[in-house]
């Protein structure tokens, strides 16, 4: 099955074509730094395809929860290092996900540093910080002169990432409501310079971004998340026209640089939007069928029979079974994912699901 055969992203040589999602699982503490648990974790996935890292943030700024882990001090680096060259050693591939939150953050959370987005619109209802649960705070409308500083942030968090950390590529983070998504959307933009009001323009922040951060680093080791119209933490797409003329034009300007692929988070991937955006991209696209329903075996491997993709990324799935390619593969039974444990701070429902044995109770 082709779910299961080899996939060239970029400079990666993926064994087979299920590629673990980035993850929120704020395991990293107060300074954001990977320690042992953080380790195993990763380690015991590196069987699948690729793993993407959880959002990492590139400046205090971006840091989006409290445990999230990040790309910006020594320290932190060092606990990445020791993540990825476990990964390597038991024969994986990983990514970092570089993700700056934008407004779906706090000052009780990053730090104390101001909250930025493209404009000051918050977002309604309230955020879980370091203090207990605050609404979300009005952030900083970035200035044209500001920006700059932004992609500067993510070209050199992504540096960090493959030089120092370890990585094996970068996955920007253009998804969920965060920073680039808000750039994207008409409502979290109501910009009147040369990065908002059409299309276009809303689309040029995130042309501008990922094309520094390729120009870096090398776009064969650049990918970058989207989630069309997923109408998330108040970053609503609702008109399909626009949807489609914004995609549009983002994908139109990056495919001629060639990244390593695009990763695609939406709930009909099979539709027009989608499989549009898909050959107008001309490279590899990643596809993640969304929240609303757990992706299981029989959808991964349609997506890839039917010619809907290039790879599955799939997540609780990878989080509930470390072995996912090799149960997907021999068609074997799967440990169920448990929610409670997601966001949580210890071993349980992080490192310690079990790898299938053969046994009668492997469920």
């Amino acid at each position: 099955m082709k779910l299961f055969s080899p996939l060239t992203l970029g400079t990666l040589e993926l064994p087979n074509r299920v590629v673990m999602a980035p993850l929120t699982r704020v395991r990293s503490g107060n300074a954001g730094i990977p320690g042992d648990l953080v380790v195993e974790h990763y380690r015991q996935r590196a069987s699948l395809g690729l793993i993407v890292s959880e959002g990492t943030y590139p400046s205090h700024a971006g840091q989006g929860f409290p445990g999230q882990p990040g790309l910006v001090g020594a320290e932190q680096l060092a606990g990445w290092k020791r993540v990825t060259d476990a990964v390597h050693a038991d024969g994986g591939r990983i990514v970092a996900q570089v993700m700056h939150a934008g407004r779906v953050t706090h000052p009780d959370t990053n730090g104390g540093y101001e909250v930025v987005a493209p404009s000051a619109i918050a977002i309604e209802g309230t955020t879980r910080t370091s203090t207990g649960k605050q609404p979300y705070p009005v952030p900083h409308a970035l200035t044209t002169e500001e920006l700059p500083g932004i992609i500067g942030e993510f070209v050199t968090a992504s540096r960090k990432a493959i030089d120092v950390a370890g990585f094996d590529g970068v996955e920007l983070h253009g998804a969920n409501g965060y920073l680039l998504h808000e750039f994207l959307s008409p409502e979290s933009n109501r910009r009147e310079d040369a990065y908002g009001g059409s299309a276009e323009k809303r689309a040029q922040f995130v042309i501008e971004l990922v094309t520094a951060v390729a120009a870096e680093v090398g776009s064969e080791k650049v990918g970058l998340r989207i989630s069309p119209a997923h109408n998330i933490q108040d970053a609503l797409e609702t008109e399909a026209a626009d949807v489609h003329a914004t995609y549009g034009a983002l994908v139109d300007a990056l495919a001629p640089l060639g990244l390593a692929y695009l990763s695609v988070l939406h709930a009909e991937p099979t539709g027009a939007l989608i499989q549009d955006l898909r050959s107008r991209f001309g490279g590899p696209v990643l596809i993640n069928s969304g929240f609303g329903v757990i992706t299981n075996r029989e959808e991964a491997i349609a997506i890839l029979e039917d010619g809907v993709g290039d790879a599955v990324v799939v997540g609780r799935p990878a989080i509930a079974n470390p072995d996912l390619a090799r149960r997907w593969q021999e068609n074997l039974p799967e440990n169920e994912p448990d929610p409670a444990t997601f966001y949580s701070t210890g071993a349980e429902g992080y490192t310690d699901y079990p790898f299938y044995d053969g046994s009668a109770d492997a469920n």
